[in-house]
């Protein structure tokens, strides 16, 4: 009887070169195979989808909500100032006489637009410096890590409050310029870390020795790879930019009158946080503890199903 004719083994060597061991070849999916992967273990994580939905719902709230009042951020009613909340006022007034629903959606424009801008700012700059350091070695891995070590160790905090006196009453992207400056360190490194490994496998090597430019080799060979470590990054520096706007903001040294964000909406109420008119406080930081939460959420989420080791059986 002729034994049955059977496959050859994985040849190793080959499997180096496609960048996957001879298991991971084997059970590997195309990638829309990998995206709906991934998107299954999100939506089994409850509190990511609830994360996800509650944030979609504050944005259309920050943006849409404005048009169901008569009330601008800025506009003044003498007559019903300090009231509480009613028909007229959904959120109450404040000393002034502003609407504290028009202020805290323009509050959260305000925050979210800087949380987003500044993450998609500093996971950039983390992304390029990181990879360019690694790649390429040499000089620029030297000048790209002393860089990096040298802004880990300057105070961040009181180097951000002598710049305001910089953009003081100017526009509010220099205050995500600064912001993104001093949130990028710790994740450059670890993409140079990654970058170091995918560097000397084999598909790369391959790769450069075919004379494949090296912005192609990075972007369509490096990038894909780290991506999912600066989804989940993207997502973190998010919330990690809000704080610290509504930190400076709340001190002082961030968004400047007349205009508003949540940090300063609630920096103005924090005086009748122990009053009958606690609303004024109360108010505002609900809706900042809200959308740290939900960014939060997304970013565990992503992290878990992106997470190849992941059962992705969570449910949160």
């Amino acid at each position: 009887m002729t034994a049955p004719i059977t496959d050859p083994p994985l040849d190793s060597g080959v499997s180096e070169v496609l960048g996957f061991s001879p298991e991971a070849m084997v059970s590997a999916t195309p990638p829309s195979g990998r995206l709906r992967l991934v998107l299954r273990r999100f939506l089994r994580n409850r509190l990511a989808v609830f994360g996800l939905v509650m944030l979609f719902v504050l944005f259309v709230m920050a943006y849409f909500g404005g048009h169901l009042v008569p009330w601008k951020f800025d506009d003044i009613d003498p007559i019903n100032s300090q009231s509480g909340p009613s028909s007229d006022h959904w959120f109450g007034t404040d000393d002034v006489g502003h609407d504290l629903y028009a202020q805290v959606l323009r509050g959260m424009q305000k925050s979210l637009l800087i949380g987003l801008l500044t993450a998609a700012i500093s996971t950039g700059a983390a992304a390029v410096l990181g990879t360019v350091a690694a790649y390429f070695g040499g000089w620029a891995d030297k000048a790209i890590v002393w860089l990096t070590d040298l802004f880990l160790v300057i105070p961040s905090l009181l180097i951000l409050i002598i710049l305001s006196q910089f953009y003081r009453g100017k526009s509010w992207l220099l205050l995500v310029v600064l912001l993104a400056a001093f949130n990028w360190m710790v994740t450059s490194k670890v993409v140079r870390g990654m970058t170091l490994t995918l560097r000397d496998r084999e598909f790369v090597r391959a790769a450069r020795y075919m004379g494949v430019p090296s912005r192609t080799i990075i972007g369509r060979h490096i990038f894909p790879n780290i991506s999912s470590i600066l989804i989940v990054d993207y997502t973190l520096n998010v919330a990690v930019a809000i704080t610290g706007e509504a930190f400076l903001s709340f001190l002082g040294f961030g968004i400047r009158p007349p205009d508003v964000s949540l940090g300063t909406v609630i920096s103005a109420g924090q005086q009748y946080s122990t009053t009958d008119q606690y609303y004024l406080f109360a108010i505002p930081a609900a809706f900042f503890i809200l959308i740290i939460l939900c960014v939060n959420f997304i970013g565990d989420g992503l992290r878990d199903a992106l997470d190849p080791n992941s059962t992705g059986g969570s449910a949160r």
